[in-house]
């Protein structure tokens, strides 16, 4: 939640159809850097980017984190119809519009990735690029059978990567998430990665570990303190947006929109800079991989030591790659006096 993280840079905006956004906004330190703009996934909130939120506005980079739809300061629907992608995306679009950030380095984490993958097909001309991060770039017309995936990644891997999704088209699932928050957070941001094949991943153990009310201790990349935070801001709101984004996709909110994406706008048009990590066990790096190699014509791949909260967990390392790759993309466009100088810049981060 902007306000309650960040109380000198959040902002509230009302949009044209009558949604209200939170968002934390930082000016860049002059008209010739560029603006990044970073969405969250599920369960979190503009709280997970405070480091990138920081290490971009002292890089000097201006800097625009939404609440996305169902999280913090912004609105929350209960309607599953609200969370149409399509839509969400115009909302960004708007939100820039409002702080006259024409062009932007959009970032995505989780189901952010989802929202960012929308804006590059309903609105690339306001992006120089993309970062996907520990998602892939995800293509319009994306059937969700969630069957046919539970069953492929368990034939694959030895556990269904997938096996939660079902739960959490449910109103257990709110219920539940809503009435034990702490072990949701000590399942979903693990102290160690492994629980995810055991206790998420795997069909009706994300359901068991948080019905059950257990618990384990914080990870080393989450203080006390951020942790409290962190909670204040899920607590208000609670899960039923969060999982609307969920059931959107498995009800098909977006099938008619995306139903009229031609084929030959499918692919990515943008730049983009897919960041994995080698210790997440939902969305591994080896399937995003292979999707964005097939998707995203214009990649390059990093992969990092650590599991799927890149943002939290290498903070130094996403910065120095955010930096780099914003230096690539002015460089791509015959910036090169910048690009060196944000080179330069990273090397003193």
């Amino acid at each position: 939640m902007a306000s309650i993280a960040f109380p000198l840079l959040a902002r509230t905006a009302t949009l044209s159809d009558g949604t209200t956004y939170g968002y934390v906004y930082v000016a860049p330190s002059s008209v010739s850097q560029p603006s990044f703009l970073l969405l969250h996934g599920y369960p979190s909130s503009s709280y997970d980017w405070r480091h990138q939120i920081s290490g971009l506005a002292q890089a000097g980079y201006g800097v625009i984190a939404p609440d996305l739809l169902g999280y913090g300061d912004t609105d929350k629907p209960s309607d599953v119809g609200a969370y149409r992608m399509k839509e969400m995306s115009r909302h960004m679009v708007e939100l820039l519009d409002m702080e006259n950030i024409e062009r932007c380095i959009a970032v995505g984490h989780d189901w952010g990735v989802g929202l960012l993958s929308r804006l590059a097909t309903y609105h690339a001309e306001r992006c120089y690029g993309i970062v996907p991060i520990s998602v892939s770039y995800l293509e319009p017309g994306l059937v969700w059978d969630i069957n046919m995936f539970i069953e492929l990644t368990q034939n694959l891997f030895g556990y269904a990567t997938y096996g939660y999704w079902p739960w959490h088209n449910t109103e257990d699932a709110v219920k539940c998430c809503n009435k034990n928050p702490v072990s949701v957070f000590s399942l979903l941001y693990p102290s160690d990665p492994d629980l995810w094949m055991t206790d998420f991943c795997p069909v009706g153990k994300a359901a068991a570990f948080i019905s059950g009310g257990k618990t384990t201790a914080l990870p080393s990349w989450v203080s006390a303190e951020e942790f409290a935070v962190r909670e204040q801001i899920l607590t208000k709101g609670g899960y039923r947006g969060p999982l609307n984004w969920y059931k959107a996709a498995m009800r098909g909110i977006n099938t008619a929109d995306e139903d009229e994406v031609p084929p030959e706008h499918k692919p990515c048009p943008l730049p983009t800079l897919l960041i994995v990590s080698k210790l997440d066990y939902a969305t591994r790096a080896d399937m995003q991989i292979m999707k964005s190699t097939e998707w995203c014509p214009q990649l390059q791949i990093e992969t990092l030591d650590c599991g799927h909260w890149i943002q939290l967990e290498r903070p130094d390392e996403l910065l120095r790659l955010l930096v780099r790759f914003a230096a690539d993309l002015l460089e791509s466009r015959g910036s090169s006096g910048q690009a060196t100088d944000m080179v330069e810049t990273t090397a003193r981060l």
